[in-house]
This record gives structure tokens, C-alpha cells and sequence, in this order.
């Protein structure tokens, strides 16, 4: 799907047509929320964001991994796997399954930790933790009731926001803001923009954390780009935010290409890509996500270089500390 232009921008003409809509859709997503959820056997921690689009989510899975691993826990992620067809519950297995199977996201999880793949997150919640896990880290599902949250950390971008504050299809939001924000135990701003200031204050006024992290590319991956010209394409949330990565990382991107978010590449339309970065002497670059997805499909993937990021916590020992509370409630309150 391609973001509407005016969800960004204050309320328009087009967004006001579509409030009644984005009303019902509200109503109906903000009582779902309400639902009571399964207890899982371990803590559950979920990380999300507030709208549809893309807020450097994976890249936050990535890091909290990490984080966890280095306190000693083992976690595993649990995915819907959008974009398979596989409907699981099913442990992703890097080298086997393509992005057609289980989607791209959990391909480039699998990297950092187990993932299992399950469209009924219940049933997810068992195999992770029969595959080990101390901890549970849902990708995505914030706003989907089925299994209960120990700990919710919504990710948003520092420059965007909640847009235009609109419910879908007015705006970008998946369910009323006031909904998600009584939810929210972590708001991770990633950036330097000031969008996501009076979403800080909210949060914290609701006696919730608000920490800022910021984006990394790889060194190496930059080091290797350097003086060359660049055709930079993507399909994911916010193409422009990764333009703009490598544009801060001091690279010439002379050409960009933005595809929809998951778009599932064809042959034609990556060897055509191929081509036009041949014939203008150009290098051709994209996210790790959506080089995940090149795999089975490419028929150069040699020509295609992926570009690294990593996202970094400006405060990381508060977050860790602040995680290490949370956990020992969350055991506390787990059926034995």
C-alpha cells in the first residue's frame, strides 16, 4: 500500500471527507483493544507504533534482542509473517524459506534470534515457548488483543509523527491516538525531529518511559559507497527515510525508486532496475528488508548491495533498568 500524501499534512479536504469512515474504524479497532488477552507461559513483550507506515520497528526488534541477551534472557519474536503464506505456527529457517513464505521482516529477524511465524498468535505464543524462549518479542500486534502485553514499546519517527492525528483512512493511525497512548509503557522517538513532542509529554504523563534512539548505517556499508553514485530504491513504510539515511551518511544518490511497502519484486522489475543502474554507471542499493525479499527472484543479486543499519538508544541503561522492573512483575503475575 502507498501512503496517502494528505496523511501527512494538517487535515485536508480529503481527510475530513473520510472521517466518518475513520470514526467507525476507530470505534471498532479502540474496543477490540479493550479485550482481555491470553496469558502466555513467559513475558510478552510487544513492539509496535501507532500508524500504518513505517517507524524503524524492525531495526528497534533488533536492538531490544540485544539488549535482552545481554541481561541473560533468550527471547524469541513472534511474527505474523505479512506477506507469507505460510500461516504457521512455523520457526523461519533463514537458508529455507523466502520472503513469499513467511514474509520479509521475519527473514531479516532470524538473523538475531528464533523467530515463529503465526498468524494465531496464541498458538505463536506456544511454539516460541516450547522453542526456549524466556521472553516473547512481538513484531507488530500492539493494537491486536489476542495475547496480553507485559510491556508495550511504540516506535515513531521523529520527523513524521502521528501526521495528520486521523484514523484510518482518514489518517494514519490504526486505532483512536488516546487508546494507544493509554497502552503505552515505552515511546521510542526516532530522530531529531520534533514531531513526537507532545507525544513524549502524553506518554510520560501517563507514567510511561519516552526515550530518543537514532539510526545508524553500518560503517562498512558506507566506507564501500563512498565516491560512488548511487540508484537507491526501496519498498518499505518511508522511502524517504531511507534516502535520506544514506543522503546524512555524505553518499551521492543521484537516482531514487519507491515501491509500496512489502512490495513483492518481480523478475522483470528488478532486472530492469539492474539495467538502468548499469547503463548509468551507478550502483545500485537498497534496505536489508527489501534485499531479503530479492532472494529466489534476482537473477544478478551480486549487482544489488544492501544497506546496514543499526538503531542505537541515546540512554539505553534506563531502558534496560526499566525492563528489568517490568520482567520481575510480569513473572510475578504468570500462573505456575
Amino acid at each position: 500500500m502507498r501512503e496517502p500524501a494528505f496523511w501527512w499534512r494538517s487535515p485536508s479536504w480529503m481527510s475530513r471527507l473520510l472521517a466518518p469512515l475513520g470514526s467507525l474504524y476507530g470505534a471498532i479497532s479502540g474496543n477490540r483493544m479493550l479485550r482481555k488477552g491470553h496469558r502466555a507461559a513467559v513475558p510478552v513483550i510487544c513492539v509496535g507504533n501507532y500508524s500504518l507506515g513505517g517507524a524503524g520497528k524492525t531495526p528497534t526488534v533488533i536492538a531490544l534482542i540485544k539488549l535482552l541477551r545481554s541481561a541473560g534472557e533468550t527471547p524469541v519474536v513472534l511474527s505474523r509473517g505479512y506477506g507469507g503464506r505460510l500461516a504457521g505456527p512455523v520457526r523461519v529457517d533463514a537458508e529455507a524459506h523466502t520472503a513469499a513464505d513467511v514474509g520479509d521482516e521475519p527473514l531479516l529477524l532470524a538473523r538475531s534470534a528464533p523467530v515463529i511465524v503465526s498468524r494465531d498468535r496464541v498458538a505463536g505464543a506456544e511454539a516460541a515457548h516450547k522453542a526456549g524462549a524466556s521472553i516473547i518479542v512481538m513484531d507488530d500486534g500492539f493494537q491486536n488483543p489476542s495475547l496480553q502485553k507485559d510491556v508495550s514499546l511504540i516506535v515513531i519517527d521523529s520527523h513524521r509523527g502521528v501526521g495528520n492525528g486521523g484514523v484510518f483512512p482518514s489518517g494514519p493511525l490504526r486505532a483512536p491516538l488516546a487508546a494507544q497512548l493509554d497502552r503505552t509503557d515505552v515511546l521510542i522517538v526516532s530522530g531529531d525531529g520534533a514531531a513526537a513532542g507532545k507525544l513524549a509529554e502524553d506518554v510520560e504523563a501517563r507514567g510511561g518511559l519516552n526515550l530518543r534512539a537514532h539510526i545508524v548505517p553500518d560503517g562498512d556499508a558506507v566506507a564501500s559507497l563512498r565516491g560512488k553514485r548511487m540508484l537507491a530504491f526501496a519498498g518499505i513504510g518511508d522511502p524517504q527515510r531511507f534516502f535520506a539515511t544514506l543522503t546524512a551518511s555524505g553518499l551521492d544518490v543521484a537516482e531514487t525508486r519507491a515501491f509500496d511497502d512489502h512490495h513483492p519484486f518481480t523478475v522483470a522489475e528488478i532486472d530492469r532496475l539492474i539495467e538502468d543502474a548499469h547503463k548509468t554507471s551507478l550502483t545500485l542499493v537498497t534496505t536489508e528488508k527489501d534485499f531479503v525479499r530479492l532472494r529466489g527472484i534476482a537473477t544478478d543479486i551480486a549487482s544489488v548491495q544492501p544497506f546496514p543499519v543499526t538503531l542505537a538508544f541515546d540512554d539505553e541503561a534506563v531502558l534496560r533498568h526499566f525492563m528489568a522492573l517490568r520482567l520481575v512483575k510480569a513473572r510475578e503475575q504468570i500462573p505456575r
